[in-house]
């Protein structure tokens, strides 16, 4: 309320709020109503006093005036007693007013929390949908990228003859084109069978990559034994040394001379540019301006390690703090703290089932 509407003179027990000052929120209306009360009680209150005050006043006068004053002597006792009586009342409006206004007030703060809750949760959701709508399309880019007709030739023909050795700069060439419209993969690589890079869409950034064995990522050895050109390996976010040590996305998918199956000739790998994407998203996330420094938005994965952060922190070496317990969707507080976790986890998108990723929202005590 705006200060004037509590300085008008001697207001009626009637009179609302003047007009343009009206609560706007549930919360607000009830701390109104208590003031309000408070007020009104405290008004009947002074009316009492006055009242009793002069009652009192009316009884020094009658004793004064002795036999001509007894009539008067009685009215005024009975004055008293009625000021008594309405001091009395107030007294149980007043208790049973904040009683129930103190009850109201707690319905309405779980009210407003339950329903900040569930606001958070929405957004826990909303973020992991958006990152997983994006990796969904790397599951198709992948394998579509893996019948192109340039590749296919370079897996099939991994030695290093004169034929070997155009094929792998044509199938650069390729790959070049295609990172020169998809901006959101630091690189591709073109793996023979055995595991060693025959080609990759950067040599001009990544100009040690040919030749280089990756036999030993999970991704390659998982890829390699894929029996169908329908099949990928999707990719845990990891720092890739090879491409100074970035945080990326790998998603692989077999490369096959004929139809698509059988034993795979070589392997794709798409190395999708994780840190800058995925910040994106948590940093797009719509939290209140207000609440930003005490607000930590996530990206988690099954075992609750931090994939990405707003703040930036903690980035592929914190682990979430709480125990989600293995729930899909929900709020964790802590009683000790007040913070308030926030998450959901992910339900997929079209054909891309996900790998258990958690979208969280961390949020202090304000």
């Amino acid at each position: 309320m705006t200060a004037h509407a509590s300085a008008l003179p001697s207001p009626r027990l009637h009179e609302m709020p003047p007009s343009g000052s009206e609560p706007t929120t549930l919360a607000e209306l009830t701390r109104e109503v208590g003031r309000i009360a408070g007020d009104r009680v405290a008004r009947i209150r002074q009316i009492t006093a006055q009242a009793k005050m002069l009652a009192l006043n009316a009884l020094i006068e009658a004793a004064r005036a002795g036999e001509h004053g007894r009539g008067f002597s009685v009215v005024a006792q009975e004055v008293r007693g009625i000021g008594a009586e309405i001091e009395a009342l107030a007294q149980e409006l007043e208790t049973g007013l904040t009683t129930r206004i103190d009850a109201l007030q707690r319905g309405v703060a779980a009210m407003t929390a339950k329903a900040e809750s569930e606001r958070l949760v929405d957004l826990s959701l909303n973020a992991i949908e958006l990152i997983d709508r994006n990796l969904y399309e790397r599951t198709c880019d992948v394998r579509w990228w893996a019948t192109d007709a340039a590749v296919v030739a370079c897996a099939a023909r991994p030695d290093r003859d004169g034929a070997a050795d155009h094929a792998a700069a044509y199938a650069s060439e390729r790959l070049g084109v295609i990172l020169s419209a998809y901006t959101v993969y630091l690189d591709l690589w073109l793996c023979g069978r055995d595991g060693t890079v025959l080609a990759n869409g950067r040599p001009d950034r990544y100009p040690n990559l040919r030749g280089h064995s990756v036999a030993g990522e999970t991704w390659f050895r998982d890829a390699i034994r894929l029996p169908s050109g329908d099949d990928y390996v999707p990719g845990e976010v990891r720092r890739e040394p090879q491409l100074g040590g970035a945080g990326v996305a790998t998603y692989a998918a077999g490369i096959y001379e004929t139809g698509g199956s059988g034993r795979a000739c070589g392997v794709l790998a798409i190395h999708f540019d994780w840190e800058a994407q995925a910040r994106a998203i948590v940093e797009g996330v719509r939290i209140a301006q207000e609440d930003r420094a005490r607000t930590r938005v996530l990206l988690v994965d099954a075992q609750r390690r931090i994939l990405a952060a707003s703040d930036g922190k903690g980035v592929l070496g914190e682990t979430l703090a709480v125990d989600l317990n293995g729930r899909e969707r929900g709020v964790v507080r802590d009683p000790h703290t007040g913070t308030v976790t926030a998450f959901h986890r992910t339900p997929g998108y079209e054909t891309y089932r996900g790998l258990g990723w958690y979208g969280a929202i961390v949020q202090s005590a304000g």
